[in-house]
């Protein structure tokens, strides 16, 4: 079966490069106008091969991102809480830069060097347990599904960090070298054993508004 992960569109805080982890924030314009091109480009691939579900993090940003695209191929959206970003905890509201001068450096690079179990301060997930998560997701998701289903989930850019690692065999404490970009397709293939990737960091559909953001 394939699943097609996206992205949500873009907030104003993707753009100001402030931590949104578990807080609920809005798309902006432009990320609704990526969640509308999204939704035309999934239609197509709808008329090729149905799409069976689609899920989305509960989270809003996630939420109105699926919502043009339900709202194409005529099904429901299906809320799903494990889709959710990383809790990043203190750091979340914050900037990349106000962390690095508000008396968090310490904890800032231990995040940066990706130590799979170093809590986030005030109820952050560690990498580990985020990864867990994620894994525990995807399994949740094509359990509900026959192998020839193609599904669709709405989810965020932590997340799918962790899928493409789950998929292709990539440490979580390693380096990022993959694109993240908002409102992208990245299409993962289950054989019924293992996750494996078939496209990843698909933007093309985004042309028209030139926006691409990791």
């Amino acid at each position: 079966m394939e699943i097609v992960l996206i992205r949500h569109g873009v907030t104003a805080w993707n753009q100001q490069r402030r931590f949104q982890g578990q807080i609920d924030t809005p798309l902006s314009e432009e990320g609704h106008q990526q969640a509308m091109l999204t939704a035309r480009h999934l239609a197509g691939l709808h008329h090729a091969q149905p799409i069976a579900a689609i899920y989305a993090s509960d989270l809003r940003r996630a939420w109105s991102t699926a919502e043009p695209i339900a709202r194409l191929l005529g099904l429901p959206i299906l809320k799903q809480s494990l889709l959710r970003e990383r809790h990043y905890g203190i750091f979340e509201g914050k900037t990349h830069d106000e962390l690095e001068h508000e008396g968090l450096q310490a904890d800032y690079q231990r995040w940066r060097s990706r130590e799979p179990d170093f809590e986030l301060p005030q109820g952050g997930e560690s990498l580990r347990a985020f990864f867990d998560r994620a894994h525990r997701a995807l399994q949740t998701l094509v359990a509900g599904h026959q192998p020839g289903d193609r599904i669709v989930a709405v989810t965020h850019g932590g997340f799918l960090d962790c899928a493409y690692r789950i998929a292709s065999d990539v440490d979580m404490s390693a380096q990022r070298q993959h694109p993240l970009h908002n409102a992208s397709l990245n299409r993962m293939a289950f054989d019924g054993k293992r996750f494996s990737l078939i496209e990843w960091g698909f933007v093309d559909h985004l042309d028209s508004i030139d926006s691409r953001r990791d």
